[in-house]
């Protein structure tokens, strides 16, 4: 089956992508530019890596715009993904969603709308599983912003490897946060896997803070030889 992804270039669409592959052939990478840094839906943060990510997938990157206000950018995801699915002739598309019931059921409604499968090959699994997994199978990733209690600007730029899993592990269960930041509590840039060509470095970078909300404002990255 010709499939698109939903794609951030964090953890969750990245791997969901990974797994939907090992079935499907993946056609294009599917993005909103959210003009608005708390979306409902679309993740803001790490976008500059974006064209890198899509190029060591050797994958089309295709992004739309939106204003990002409630429930509307849902009716601008809907023309976008109808576009794509004449443009690549897709039949399914997969998205990265865990446990969020909001995002999954509009996704799913626009998805069944457009006549494409829904894929969701995340839905519900054992998270802690599901990380261990991720960084068992060879991906690499960062966190890129923070903004939940007991996730302070330290761990920007921070490897999701096995230490500190266990310590965000720890944390999700004293602070009471979805560990695999379901909830917005974290965002993170993929920046290596077993389907990457090259990997990512990330360079010159400045964190910016804002109240409780601290990330990443990367200014140089670059892609090198694995």
């Amino acid at each position: 089956m010709r499939i698109g992804a939903l794609f951030t270039g964090g953890k969750d669409s990245t791997y969901s992508l990974y797994l939907a592959s090992k079935a499907n052939l993946p056609v294009c990478l599917m993005n909103a530019e959210s003009r608005n840094k708390d979306s409902y839906m679309f993740h803001t943060v790490g976008s500059r890596l974006l064209g890198l990510q899509a190029e060591a997938m050797g994958l089309p990157l295709e992004r739309f715009a939106t204003e990002g206000e409630k429930e509307r950018e849902l009716d601008d995801l809907k023309s976008f993904i109808i576009q794509m699915r004449d443009k690549y002739k897709l039949e399914g598309v997969v998205s990265g969603a865990i446990a969020s019931e909001y995002q999954r059921s509009r996704i799913s409604k626009i998805l069944q709308e457009a006549g494409l499968e829904s894929m969701t090959p995340l839905w519900h699994v054992d998270v802690g599983k599901y990380l261990r997994d991720f960084i068992s199978d060879g991906f690499k990733a960062v966190i890129v912003s923070v903004s939940a209690d007991g996730l302070g600007k330290e761990w920007l730029n921070k490897e999701l490897d096995s230490d500190n899993l266990d310590r965000l592990e720890q944390l999700s269960k004293e602070y009471r946060f979805h560990m695999g930041f379901e909830g917005g509590e974290a965002e993170t840039a993929v920046l290596d896997g077993p389907n990457f060509s090259s990997r990512i470095t990330i360079g010159r970078y400045r964190i910016v803070s804002e109240g409780q909300k601290h990330y990443l404002d990367i200014e140089d990255a670059f892609l090198s030889r694995k």
